[in-house]
């Protein structure tokens, strides 16, 4: 059997129907390449990978008895695959027409990029923001109490859980709110028409040449979902290697489908733990402390949001 021009990867969990509208977008714009595609059911148990085997004989059926996180399936399926060009694809995305055969085109004809990722944009058709910079202390500060737009307008949280302790965060997002930190980070002066270099790209949709998992090694599973991708990103850009925006391919992604099945705090959580070790690996040892000592400011601002969201709700459905 001939190497396969292109192999694809998706991980799945518990967005069955979705995965099925993945996979029929990929075979349906094949553009008549021979691709691998390899999809690693992370313990879904909703039916997947009966539906997979009975329904899909071109893909390959990796089923596990527990779910492992993101980095650890994408790393068991890379090890499985044959093509020097690895996409990998979230399980809530589409393929839109032509996609393969140009980005295919632009990495034969780009031999210096070694990570590319697509246009990204939502299922009405509008631009999904997917590029950012590196993370920095500041940035991530500012995640962390909440300062960017989670906690919604002061009036939204008109209630008794928020008004002995939210208004002094706000008076703190008024008072940084002229600062660059958050647009830098969040790129918010990137120009999404324009093929460029990047810093990092959305997990989503990335293709990646073999020979950068050569290089610089697998996906750091200590990540089970979160940063995998900012850590991939940072170390191929520490080795050297190039990461690039190409608008002229898109997908259409309908975002977080997956993990948005977990309460608000549990996701917190793993998000906090992804950051620290991120931190801890990329940059200085004081600025790992000062994430943990937020940590539990962020734990606590969590809570808080978590009891006002669940007081809404209740108040809605009286």
């Amino acid at each position: 059997m001939s190497k396969p021009d292109l192999s694809i990867i998706i991980v799945n969990w518990k967005v069955r129907a979705l995965l099925e509208k993945c996979l029929n977008s990929v075979l349906k714009n094949s553009d008549n390449l021979n691709l691998e595609i390899l999809v690693v059911d992370n313990d879904s148990q909703d039916g997947t990978s009966e539906m997979i085997m009975m329904d899909y004989e071109e893909v390959t059926m990796i089923a596990l008895p527990k779910n492992i996180g993101f980095a650890a399936a994408n790393n068991l399926a890379l090890k499985q695959t044959k093509s020097e060009l690895i996409f990998l694809l979230n399980p809530d995305t589409e393929i839109n027409p032509g996609f393969f055969a140009k980005i295919k085109e632009y990495m034969d004809n780009n031999p210096s990029v070694a990570i590319v990722g697509p246009k990204i944009v939502n299922p009405d058709g509008s631009l999904q923001l997917s590029i950012r910079r590196s993370p920095s202390l500041i940035s991530q500060v500012f995640t962390l109490l909440k300062l960017q737009n989670v906690l919604g307008s002061e009036k939204d949280l008109d209630s008794y859980v928020t008004k002995a302790f939210l208004p002094l965060l706000f008076k703190i997002r008024k008072r940084f709110s002229k600062s660059k930190t958050i647009p830098y980070y969040l790129a918010a002066d990137f120009d999404y028409n324009k093929e460029q270099k990047v810093e990092q790209l959305m997990g989503a949709a990335m293709l990646i040449r073999r020979a950068v998992f050569e290089k610089i090694g697998y996906f750091d599973e200590r990540f089970f979902v979160w940063f995998e991708e900012v850590d991939f990103c940072e170390r191929a850009r520490k080795n050297g290697l190039e990461i690039r925006y190409f608008p002229a391919v898109s997908i259409v992604h309908y975002g977080g489908a997956s993990f948005s099945q977990k309460n608000s705090l549990r996701k917190q959580l793993i998000f906090n733990k992804s950051l620290l070790h991120y931190f801890f690996k990329h940059q200085p040892f004081w600025q790992t402390i000062v994430i943990i000592l937020l940590i539990p400011v962020n734990i606590v601002l969590t809570l808080i949001y978590v009891i006002f969201l669940q007081n809404k709700e209740s108040e809605s459905i009286i």
